[in-house]
């Protein structure tokens, strides 16, 4: 049983051949109030973990510098000690609000400071490429060639299938818009011209940024939680060098390739519609698309491929590398880089669409 008494404004709780795990505290809140409570023990024989919850969970508001300790078992009272070291509610001190002046400044403080954190990092990414080409960048070539299969080979699949859907769905909407005009067969044209110039980059940038720039947002964020990436600068490593610097290297090289799959497979879905819905020759169908494939259009969709597989890389590395330390944050980081990779991507086309306009490619 536990004994609960009153003696010079000090609540003294005696335990007494503590019971089994059904044994609760009763003392009310009016009790607790501003009072500082003594633990005793008398005659403890045996206790289990289920009683320091118990007792922790009925003392678990009161201050730890109001309990005190007396003839307690020691291993006891370690565990209570510890399980009162932290504040069991955090302290919610709400921001007071500020002046719509003030409010914006210190928005575009935060602005800066995440614009200055962002240059940092896209500046130590380009000095670890000047120590790769000088042969002074610190990563294990291994690390290299299983990212470069994970990003790559194990991409095939899921790139195939959307970009052959993509294909597909240009070739119906573009059919149904033409056959009005008995001009169906420039289907072909239409397609090949879309996949190779910009839509089978933009669709390879978009799976890639959720599949693996939100892989490498989870991998690092989950190695900043361990402590791993604490022991790696302990260590005297460059995180950027051994982290970032081969999953940079493994996706501009599997972007083109990727790339080139992505539009040969939205051609051919393309293809599947024409033959299959429009009847349209396959010949002619071959015709039309060795026509309308010009190298400009393929190397600007190329291009568009490795500066997306940049911007994922760089998304995913960035948010996993200042990711916090709990579970809670990783997945944050996880979501923060698919979000910042797709939103730059499109962006990026849109300024690369009037430069390209602009110099006439």
């Amino acid at each position: 049983m536990i004994e609960v008494t009153t003696k010079d404004n000090c609540l003294v709780c005696t335990l007494k051949d503590v019971l089994d795990e059904t044994t609760r505290l009763n003392i009310s809140a009016a009790q607790l109030h501003n009072k500082k409570i003594q633990l005793v023990g008398s005659n403890i024989k045996s206790w289990n973990t289920d009683f320091v919850v118990t007792l922790f969970n009925a003392l678990k508001d009161v201050p730890k510098e109001n309990l005190s300790y007396s003839h307690l078992p020691e291993g006891m009272e370690q565990l209570l000690r510890l399980a009162f070291q932290a504040p069991h509610h955090e302290p919610t001190n709400p921001r007071p609000k500020l002046p719509f002046l003030d409010s914006v400044g210190e928005g575009g403080i935060r602005f800066c400071r995440c614009v200055k954190k962002g240059c940092g990092f896209i500046h130590d990414c380009l000095s670890a490429w000047g120590r790769q080409l000088t042969g002074k960048a610190v990563y294990r070539s291994k690390d290299f060639w299983m990212i470069l299969a994970d990003c790559g080979p194990k991409s095939i699949l899921i790139v195939s299938l959307i970009s052959f859907m993509v294909g597909l769905i240009l070739a119906f909407v573009g059919a149904i818009q033409l056959k009005t005009f008995g001009a169906q067969i420039y289907v072909a044209s239409l397609v090949t011209i879309g996949m190779t110039r910009i839509m089978g980059a933009v669709m390879t940038g978009v799976i890639m940024a959720g599949r693996t720039g939100a892989s490498y947002a989870a991998t690092i964020g989950t190695m900043q939680v361990n402590e791993e990436l604490d022991a790696l600068q302990t260590m005297g490593i460059s995180r950027t060098d051994f982290l970032v610097l081969p999953r940079m290297n493994a996706l501009l090289l599997a972007m083109p390739i990727l790339i080139l799959l992505a539009d040969f497979m939205g051609i051919l879905g393309g293809c599947f519609v024409c033959v299959s819905f429009w009847d349209i020759p396959l010949s002619e169908y071959i015709k039309y698309t060795v026509n309308s494939f010009y190298m400009n259009h393929f190397l600007v969709g190329v291009f568009h491929g490795i500066v997306f597989g940049w911007i994922i890389a760089l998304c995913g590395c960035y948010f996993g590398v200042h990711c916090g330390r709990n579970a809670d944050s990783v997945g944050a980081a996880t979501t923060k880089a698919v979000v910042y990779s797709i939103v730059w991507m499109i962006v990026t086309t849109g300024l690369l669409t009037v430069v390209f306009q602009w110099l006439g490619v």
